[in-house]
């Protein structure tokens, strides 16, 4: 370890044992740091890439994420039948702010990451896979649609080698939480906010009501497409699902105020939800440059015949 511009540098090296450390709170001062990756874990978790490395630290007013965006949990086999890429260690550098606003209208989700998770992997939710060239269609990688090779953890990889989530990472959530049902921080979204798991307390604004998991408001549209693929609205296409106010616990950035034991005091934060977005498509707040990504993540394949009549969303 060693002291640079006033904070303190730990390098972690692989733990025989996983070392649990406190979630990041409302301290400004703390320092979170997060390593993982048990020597006995399978090959498939760590990759021949190596181990899992993150650290999250305090530089001024933003939070700092450092991380190779290896997973800290078993994983699928990668390459498979449906995704032809190898996981391979990346260079992530994000930075949120510590303090962040929401606006006054949400800031639409591209094709860039939504946020990173505590184990330094990011959420990207979206798929470069559309059935048009005009990219109206969009994929819904989680619709299965069509075969995006996505893993146990509802992830899977770009060509570039990145890991990344696209729905609830189940083996990081299991860590977090012993899988018991119980509130988690996940990790944090690009504007800043704190992402959590399924499980909160049904009385938003008390940390001692009983625990529910929150569900999103967004339905699939009902009828017909009118253009496009054709067919019934059934989950397959982004496109297919529409916000209803009140239909479930969250507004339209999948998220909702209120007090979680990391915020005391209370705080916007968002939520993964088992149901459609899974991971949100809409900032309350501005999200940081660094999240921006430069140039198309890559897709599996682009265009495509519409899916089979009448598939459902899954």
């Amino acid at each position: 370890m060693k002291i640079k511009n006033g904070l303190l540098l730990v390098w972690l090296l692989p733990l025989a044992k996983p070392v649990a450390f406190a979630h990041p709170g409302h301290d400004e001062n703390s320092l979170l740091l997060l390593a993982q990756a048990s020597p006995s874990a399978p090959s498939s978790a760590r990759s021949s890439a190596g181990a899992n490395r993150v650290a999250i630290t305090i530089e001024g007013d933003y939070r700092v994420i450092h991380a190779n965006g290896l997973p800290d949990h078993s994983a699928g086999r990668f390459p498979n039948r449906g995704n032809p890429n190898r996981i391979a260690a990346q260079n992530y550098n994000f930075r949120v702010r510590l303090h962040p606003q929401t606006n006054a209208q949400p800031t639409q989700l591209r094709m860039s990451p939504f946020g990173v998770a505590v184990n330094g992997v990011v959420f990207d939710p979206g798929a470069a896979e559309w059935w048009d060239d005009g990219h109206v269609w969009q994929y819904e990688p989680m619709s299965g649609a069509i075969n995006l090779g996505v893993d146990q953890n509802n992830a899977h990889v770009q060509p570039n080698g990145a890991y990344h989530y696209h729905a609830i990472p189940t083996g990081l959530l299991n860590k977090l939480t012993g899988g018991k049902p119980k509130p988690a921080l996940v990790g944090w979204a690009g504007d800043g906010f704190p992402i959590y798991g399924p499980w909160s307390f049904s009385d938003a604004k008390n940390t001692n009501s009983a625990l529910k998991k929150l569900s999103s408001s967004y339905r699939v549209k009902p009828g017909a497409r009118s253009g496009g693929p054709g067919g019934n609205y059934d989950g397959s296409f982004v496109a297919d699902f529409e916000f209803v106010k009140g239909a479930g616990d969250l507004d339209e950035c999948n998220g909702r105020f209120g007090v979680t034991l990391e915020f005391p005091q209370g705080t916007y934060y968002y939520v993964l939800t088992e149901d459609w977005p899974f991971i949100p498509r809409q900032f309350k707040g501005t999200p940081d440059a660094s999240f921006i990504r430069r140039g198309p993540p890559g897709g599996l394949r682009r265009g495509g015949p519409p899916p089979p009549e009448g598939r459902p969303a899954r």
